[in-house]
């Protein structure tokens, strides 16, 4: 993410206009809310031409953003990835990697995404993933790439393999999204993890069409990590699915966050970390999102611990 910009801010890609002005109806707020929110979707709002233009949404720490501790002594929950239908053999992949293309295959490929979403009169985009639920409808992203500023964003599509402007598993309209009970009063960096319920598509649910990665909470720091995303803002420009890799750590300084060396930039928000992540088959364990960078310490990302609370927020995700 680029950290050259205050907190909290939301940067354009060089040379590119925020596309469009809103014109959906404004949704009504859930009965659960301020934790979730229902989504209206305009059908064919989501022009390829959109989609390349939309703003990355980028976002940096500063000092009192962390606000909630965080408790990491609970015992893990894992849930198991849901193979997709077809897997493919991955190349093998360099280890570590600060930042570059993933030119492999594998299930990966499938489960992570482009995220859009129109953002007051703006439309935005982040990174997400499909990861195994109740309702195999469930994707996976940060918590700022549902709520931010104070308000949920509308029009949220989930794109999975996304291709330059292309759908090839099609776009995957929320019907609600969520995020952590701490992000959602708060907008705490400590709890920056959100969901997104879609609808069927085509007859399939969302893990049915392209499978769905495992998840797990509570398992720990300093773990050999994989992080993957659509980074959008310049060197980027959000046409790849791009991979940092390496031993993972922990921030040292305002946040619980899990830290990895990475250079991804503004619109890979949301991306998911894996760790036990095969690069044969693409399946691995997610433990966490691409969430902040600082603005003085370029190349690494932090990524929100999913304690309890991130689990609280995904159980009410995949029974919803």
């Amino acid at each position: 993410m680029n950290r050259h910009r205050t907190a909290a801010s939301v940067l354009l890609s060089a040379g590119a206009l925020i596309a469009g002005v809103l014109t959906a109806a404004t949704p009504s707020i859930a009965a659960d809310a301020p934790a979730s929110f229902r989504q209206q979707h305009i059908q064919g709002f989501w022009t390829a031409e959109r989609m390349r233009s939309a703003t990355p949404l980028d976002v940096t720490a500063a000092p009192g953003v962390a606000r909630t501790p965080v408790a990491t002594s609970a015992a893990p929950t894992s849930v198991p990835p849901t193979a997709p239908s077809s897997p493919s053999a991955a190349s093998p992949a360099s280890f570590p990697q600060a930042g570059g293309a993933w030119t492999g295959s594998g299930a990966v490929v499938k489960t992570s995404g482009r995220v859009f979403f129109s953002m007051g009169d703006r439309t935005a985009s982040c990174s997400g993933d499909s990861i195994t639920s109740a309702n195999g409808s469930t994707v996976i992203t940060a918590g700022h790439c549902v709520k931010y500023q104070g308000a949920w964003h509308t029009n949220w599509v989930f794109v999975p393999a996304y291709n330059n402007g292309s759908a090839p598993y099609g776009q995957w309209s929320a019907t609600k999204t969520f995020a952590t009970d701490q992000w959602a009063a708060s907008e705490d960096m400590n709890m920056d993890v959100g969901l997104a319920v879609v609808a069927p598509l085509n007859g399939q649910t969302l893990s049915q069409a392209v499978g769905a990665q495992g998840i797990l909470f509570n398992g720990g720091y300093s773990k050999k990590m994989y992080s993957f995303g659509f980074p959008a803002a310049a060197p980027y420009d959000g046409t790849k699915l791009v991979y940092c890799s390496g031993n993972s750590g922990k921030d040292f300084l305002l946040t619980k966050d899990h830290s990895l060396a990475c250079n991804m930039t503004g619109g890979s928000s949301g991306g998911p970390w894996f760790q036990d992540f095969n690069e044969a088959t693409g399946l691995g364990t997610q433990v966490s999102v691409n969430s902040f960078g600082y603005n003085f310490l370029p190349n690494r990302m932090y990524g929100p611990y999913f304690g309890n609370e991130a689990k609280a927020a995904y159980d009410k995700a995949q029974t919803a």
